[in-house]
């Protein structure tokens, strides 16, 4: 199991998101560009010294990341047809969060092969990017008895 985050926009969410993923003993994927200068001290703060122990993988690109990519891509998106609850997941999924501004473009959202969403409550427009991981990602693990490893 791993986090693929396209092109992020906040490092505070991205940090999160590396501390999660260490905690939870998964990888995770960035791929670049990112909104922000990637030394940021902000997201070094967020992700704490967890940092060092996530296996990170930078990507600079969308199809610099696809020509290394192996398994399914699931894409979290507010436009996805399943709830994350009624999908089934498998261990060598990568869960791809979008930016938090735009999501991701109609290409990248074509090439997933599954489409999730969290259900929320009428009129809300988006969870924050690093509570949905933790959410789906938790759901996922627990699936896949990827805890029983931890």
């Amino acid at each position: 199991m791993r986090v693929a985050l396209f092109e992020p926009d906040i490092p505070q969410n991205t940090g999160a998101v590396l501390r999660l993923a260490a905690c939870l003993g998964v990888g995770v994927d960035v791929i670049e560009p990112a909104g922000f200068v990637w030394s940021d001290r902000r997201m070094k703060r967020a992700g704490m010294d967890y940092l060092n122990q996530v296996d990170l993988v930078r990507h600079a690109s969308w199809n610099a990341f696809r020509g290394h990519f192996t398994g399914r891509l699931v894409l979290l998106t507010t436009q996805g047809a399943v709830s994350y609850l009624d999908h089934g997941f498998d261990s060598a999924d990568t869960l791809l969060l979008g930016r938090e501004s735009a999501g991701v473009p109609p290409d990248v959202h074509d090439a997933a092969d599954a489409r999730i969403r969290v259900p929320m409550a009428a009129g809300m427009r988006s969870l924050n990017v690093a509570l949905a991981a933790a959410m789906v990602l938790s759901e996922a693990l627990r699936q896949t008895d990827g805890f029983a490893n931890n």
